[in-house]
């Protein structure tokens, strides 16, 4: 299951790298649940070569990864963005004395959130 989860993640970051083809099967199989032999009935080809092609993605997205590094870099501004979250928070919390501060970082804590959605 968390391999499935990595390779949805890399197919979103790489899929223009992918040929139309393996995106058509990777999408087949992950957005619409097909089965392999759906698939090959679908694309008119063998069980078979559905499961190679997966196979083949996979390993293309995961080199794609290894060179290029996009999930790890967003992997580390999401660890980033949330330590600067919980430091906005507790900074709230332990001035809610002072009123402008405190309006001006619930702005600030609400401007952080929206760009985290």
């Amino acid at each position: 299951m968390k391999d499935d989860l990595d390779f949805l993640r890399l197919r979103d970051l790489y899929s223009p790298l992918l040929t139309a083809n393996q995106r058509e099967i990777t999408d087949l199989y992950f957005n619409y649940d097909l089965s392999l032999g759906e698939i090959a009935e679908e694309k008119g080809v063998s069980r078979q070569s559905v499961s190679d092609c997966l196979q083949k993605c996979r390993k293309q997205l995961e080199s794609y990864e290894e060179k290029l590094g996009f999930a790890k870099a967003l992997d580390e501004l999401d660890a980033e963005y949330a330590e600067y979250a919980r430091t906005v928070e507790g900074f709230l919390k332990s001035q809610k004395t002072n009123g402008a501060q405190a309006a001006e970082l619930e702005k600030l804590e609400t401007a952080l959130a929206a760009i985290r959605k």
